[in-house]
């Protein structure tokens, strides 16, 4: 990670939280705890989120395509918010003092093209969508691939995802439903 560039102050301010974390530890004697969450989803994301979830809800919301950026072949893995609430609550209560932990859902990682194929197959729909260059706002440094290691988290605190893609999927999109206007 660059700490010069267009997505250097999401960088550079995960680290500094990190950092102060650390020092409140060693000086102050304070049981701090790093929790790196990986791409957590489901209701109350609002509508103007900017994420890929919650821009793909708004465009069905609206019966307009999906955009997708590049060729579709950037990946991510999707933690529902649920299981996300746990792995949170975990690390407060049982996290040892000082460690980071990575909470997310390691699997399965799927594609942005998948993603939009499996949408379509959940909702029952016909989701149009079309491949659009990056914008010139979208941080050129952003990475392709996205998927967390969460031994750590497993092995110490017994952390364990359990819903999966298509079940969190149904359950966002039902809310996304009654809720964003589509606008």
């Amino acid at each position: 990670m660059s700490s010069q560039g267009p997505r250097a102050c999401y960088d550079e301010g995960k680290r500094v939280g990190e950092t102060l974390c650390y020092i409140f530890k060693n000086l102050h004697s304070v049981k701090t705890n790093i929790i790196r969450p990986f791409n957590v989803y489901g209701p109350g994301m609002l509508e103007s989120d900017y994420r890929v979830l919650a821009n793909f809800a708004q465009k069905i919301k609206s019966n307009k395509p999906l955009h997708i950026y590049g060729n579709g072949k950037q990946t991510r893995t999707f933690c529902y918010i649920t299981d996300a609430l746990v792995g949170f609550l975990l690390v407060i209560l049982k996290g040892m003092a000082g460690e980071t932990y990575n909470i997310g859902t390691p699997a399965p990682e799927v594609s942005m093209l998948e993603l939009a194929k499996l949408m379509k197959n959940i909702l029952k729909k016909d989701i149009q969508y079309n491949f659009v260059h990056y914008p010139n706002s979208y941080p050129t440094d952003e990475p392709l691939r996205r998927c967390p290691n969460i031994d750590k988290a497993t092995t110490q605190l017994g952390f364990e995802p359990i819903v999966t893609l298509e079940d969190g999927l149904k359950r966002f999109f039902s809310w996304t439903d009654s809720i964003y206007s589509g606008e």
